[in-house]
């Protein structure tokens, strides 16, 4: 539960804070004076701030994941197992037709690997001590493939975008609905120039709201994502090792390390039964074993 909230939060506080911004810099006035004040300009504002904080997140994926992990690039190989790393990350990225990403260590007990980056060509994977230490390299290999899959899909853009809409569609409803309250409330005042108490109040309370919703949105896609790239694993190291590594990951015990902002990108995330279900970012590995074992079946 802490997870769902700490991942709800970091949302909503992204529209809070362009809407403070917004206000402050007196963007809403601006709009208003110009004639904006419609639904045309609503959907100008709701696009550039909802969209602009989606992306300014992409754009500072690797960086802050670097600086919340400590994870240290590897520029050039100190051992044979780095060798190793950078020459399987080399191969997967070559079959997966994209740029070779930056490859990465950082320090955690638990098996887990993540990637990031804006674009396909200038991407990061990194991978925990734990996975290296508790995972065979065949295991190591499918758990690289997979992210290098999460990588070719574009799924970081794409999730980005996702979220950038539904964050739009959020500031959007949540200020229609505002204007009617405001406006019921007011005995039928045009609320163009800012709105009252009631305007105020129920942006707030619907951007929490309907901020939960689109939460769920982002997850349902964020969970089909991860089969595509366990698909994208099994190509690229073998069906058979990317079974391997899930299972090898069911007997994996406690919470991941990594930051809430990053989560979404490991290769397991918790699970949750009941309505939780619904705010989870990775599907649970027996569904995502079933799926790789259906898929051989099937071939």
């Amino acid at each position: 539960m802490r997870r769902i909230a700490l991942f709800l939060l970091t949302n909503i506080a992204v529209l809070f804070l362009l809407s403070i911004v917004c206000h402050l810099f007196g963007v809403d006035q601006w709009a208003a004076a110009r004639g904006y004040g419609g639904m045309q300009g609503l959907l100008i504002y709701a696009a550039v701030f909802g969209m602009g904080g989606a992306f300014i997140s992409l754009a500072m994926s690797k960086w802050m994941a670097k600086m919340s992990t400590g994870a240290r690039v590897i520029d050039q190989p100190q051992n044979e197992a780095e060798r190793w790393l950078m020459d399987t990350v080399r191969h997967h990225a070559q079959n997966a037709g994209i740029g070779m990403p930056e490859v990465a260590i950082y320090d955690a007990p638990e098996m887990n690997a993540f990637a990031t980056g804006m674009t396909k060509n200038s991407s990061l994977v990194a991978v925990s001590t734990g996975l290296l230490q508790q995972m065979d390299r065949e295991q190591v290999s499918a758990v690289l493939g997979h992210e290098i899959g999460h990588v070719a899909n574009g799924d970081m853009v794409t999730l980005t975008l996702i979220q950038g809409v539904v964050n739009t569609l959020v500031i959007v409803a949540a200020r229609v609905v505002g204007r009617l309250v405001d406006s019921w409330l007011s005995g039928g005042r045009d609320s163009r120039d800012g709105g009252g108490i009631g305007y105020f109040v129920t942006v707030m309370v619907l951007q929490l709201v309907f901020g939960l919703f689109a939460s769920m949105i982002v997850m349902a896609f964020s969970r089909w994502r991860e089969f595509r790239a366990d698909a994208a694993g099994a190509k690229l190291a073998g069906r058979g090792a990317m079974i391997s590594a899930l299972q090898r990951l069911q007997v994996q015990h406690g919470e991941s390390t990594l930051p809430q902002t990053i989560a979404a990108f490991g290769i397991s995330g918790h699970l949750a039964t009941g309505f939780k279900r619904l705010f989870m970012s990775h599907p649970p590995l027996e569904e995502r074993i079933a799926a790789l074992q259906n898929a051989s079946a099937h071939a």
